[in-house]
């Protein structure tokens, strides 16, 4: 979430194995998952059939959930998670045999678990059940709050534990399944899934979908709207609603050649198509990487290409996350250090080591104002981190991904580019379609990287990077002379003035290491000029706009305060909505003015959003 891969050889062997690993199990001693109430290690799901209706009317998901089962011990009860579901009747098999259920308590972020009856033999369990309005996984747009604004929308977001409120199942990283749907909808919308697609609206309005990959909960994922599909090429293309689909696929026109490059850095692509879903922007995140269809913020259309950053990270997932995931939320570096890491090798690839450099100093800049913020001791800031009875979304922030995207860089430069990238492959490919925990990889590290070298070992330093917090004294540290250039700019312009510094500071990371770096005592004539300059207030770059609003509220740049509140008002996207809001609540004034915005704002937040900004205002 934010945020690509062999040579054919024993062709054979691959072929006969294939089916085996694209179903890759749950692992037969499956690892605790504090955040499930399923014990898959007595019986665990393997397929899921899923037959739902979606209402708007009634803002319902409304059907039956028949999953295929593995009943390990033989015993005669399997336990699913749910929360807030109602559940109307449950049957066993494919001839609906009654059985018995019960709920029991709510555990807060965790919903109830639901415990079902079966026999020893029983292989299939089917859930008729609906979802209610406190479905956190699941977001109702009115028409006024869609880009067309002529029919309602839905979209899910499952990651980290909300698929539970829209589908009961089994809600652990580590339990892996297929799925089959068959979803209807009204006939003037389309439906899309994390799975094989339609391309076109059909009249009936029924859609059938397969997804054939072993899949975690998390990534369970539907959209229905007015929608629209434009191809980019033969395994990708773009949905989006009507009057956004074509200014989407100008902007990722990129995308197929960013799936070749993640090809050959780290191994086949192994999800058939890669396609977007550019979504209204009440989505609460820069991108979700669910399999087939990543779900994008609107805000990644800049008109210039200059945020595909993003694509690349969420296009990276298809191998660090969604091929290879982490078992628990403690383990959820292992998805996005790794996916962070990958991201900027696309990057490389395709934009050039001088990008590549830049966006290697902004990271680490990210990471260091993650630490400040959290401070060095706070055991958040560790890689591997402890969840226990929290929702794992408050322990997550940009650590996991800039330092577990640091901690890899150290390795690549203990061990070479060449034998790193070697290591990834392998590593991918050796867990593909599996679950994963931290000392999976550790292990993995030491048998295939450090073989027993002492001093490679202690070079890379990964007990301290993975288990102690703050960062390392062994990290490294980038340096980019574009940037260099820029600070020397930023030393004199007071006395030369701005005027022509938008012919000197061009791209979007040069303008944002200026902006970071903009002195702390600016006055409001300064602030005037430099907007003049560059258009930061009014440009339509998401990242700068967030970036410059920071420095407008801190220096109470008024002419901007429209702006920050149409932006604000427009947008849930959380993590740039928390930035903002963090830098008004440090004055009283700007307190006030936060909470008026908010209360403005709010109806068109994610569940999410409205939760984390609501937690700040108090």
């Amino acid at each position: 979430m934010k945020k690509l891969l062999f040579v054919p050889v024993l062709l054979l062997f691959i072929c006969c194995n294939k089916e085996k690993s694209e179903k890759a199990q749950t692992p037969k001693t499956p690892v605790k998952d504090d955040h499930s109430f399923s014990k898959p290690a007595n019986a665990v799901v393997t397929h899921l059939d899923l037959d739902i209706k979606v209402s708007f009317d009634s803002s319902r998901i409304s059907g039956k959930a028949s999953w295929q089962i593995d009943n390990i011990s033989k015993g005669n009860e399997i336990i699913f998670d749910e929360n807030t579901l109602e559940i109307q009747k449950v049957t066993l098999g494919d001839d609906d045999t009654p059985t018995t259920f019960r709920l029991g308590e709510a555990v807060e972020f965790h919903g109830r678990p639901l415990y079902i009856k079966i026999a020893p033999n029983t292989t299939r369990v089917n859930i008729y059940y609906n979802t209610t309005k406190d479905a956190i996984a699941l977001q109702w747009l009115k028409p006024e709050q869609t880009a067309d604004k002529k029919k309602p929308f839905l979209f899910s977001q499952g990651e980290s534990i909300w698929s539970r409120t829209w589908i009961p199942c089994q809600d652990s990283p580590s339990i892996r399944f297929t799925y089959n749907a068959k979803v209807t909808v009204p006939s003037d919308l389309m439906a899309v899934m994390s799975a094989e697609n339609p391309q076109q609206k059909n009249n009936t309005g029924v859609y059938n979908f397969k997804q054939t990959k072993a899949i975690p909960s998390y990534l369970m994922a539907i959209a229905v709207g007015d929608l629209a599909f434009q191809q980019i090429d033969s395994r990708t293309g773009v949905y989006a609603e009507p009057s956004v689909v074509k200014k989407a696929a100008a902007e990722f026109g990129a995308l197929g050649n960013m799936v070749n490059a993640a090809e050959k850095l780290f191994g086949p692509y192994r999800w058939g198509r890669y396609d977007v879903l550019v979504l209204p922007p009440s989505f609460p995140y820069g991108g979700m990487e669910n399999p087939n269809l990543t779900f994008l913020t609107p805000g990644v259309i800049a008109g210039d290409r200059s945020l595909t950053s993003l694509l690349a990270h969420e296009l990276g997932h298809s191998w660090s996350g969604n091929l290879v995931t982490n078992a628990t939320w403690d383990d959820i570096w292992l998805n996005e250090g790794f996916t962070t890491y990958v991201e900027h090798r696309i990057g490389e690839a395709i934009f050039g080591e001088k990008e590549a450099k830049m966006q290697d100093v902004l990271s680490r800049k990210l990471l260091a104002d993650n630490m400040a913020e959290y401070g060095p001791n706070n055991p958040d800031t560790r890689l591997r981190v402890n969840t226990t009875d929290r929702n794992p979304d408050d322990g997550l922030s940009d650590i996991p991904y800039e330092k577990g995207y640091a901690f890899l860089q150290t390795v690549e430069q203990a061990v070479g580019r060449e034998k790193f990238d070697n290591f990834l492959k392998s590593w991918f490919d050796d867990h593909a379609f599996q679950s994963v925990t931290t000392k999976t990889f550790t292990d993995y590290l030491n048998d295939n990287l450090i073989k027993g070298d002492k001093v490679l070992e202690q070079k890379i330093n990964a007990w301290v990077w993975i288990y102690k917090p703050d960062i390392p004294d062994n990290v490294t540290v980038p340096v980019s002379e574009d940037f260099l250039a820029i600070d020397v700019i930023q030393k004199n312009w007071r006395t030369t003035g701005v005027k022509g510094l938008a012919g000197k500071i061009k791209s979007t990371n040069e303008k944002q290491h200026f902006i970071d770096y903009l002195p702390n005592d600016l006055t409001i004539s300064e602030m005037q000029a430099i907007d003049e300059e560059f258009n930061f207030t009014k440009g339509g770059n998401f990242v700068i706009k967030r970036q410059w609003f920071v420095q407008a509220i801190k220096h109470q740049y008024k002419a901007a305060y429209p702006d920050i509140e149409s932006f604000m008002v427009a947008t849930s996207r959380t993590g740039s909505l928390l930035t903002l809001y963090k830098e008004m609540i440090k004055t009283p004034e700007g307190k006030a003015w936060a909470k008026s915005i908010f209360a403005k704002a709010k109806a068109g937040y994610h569940l999410t959003t409205v939760e984390a900004v609501g937690n700040i205002l108090k």
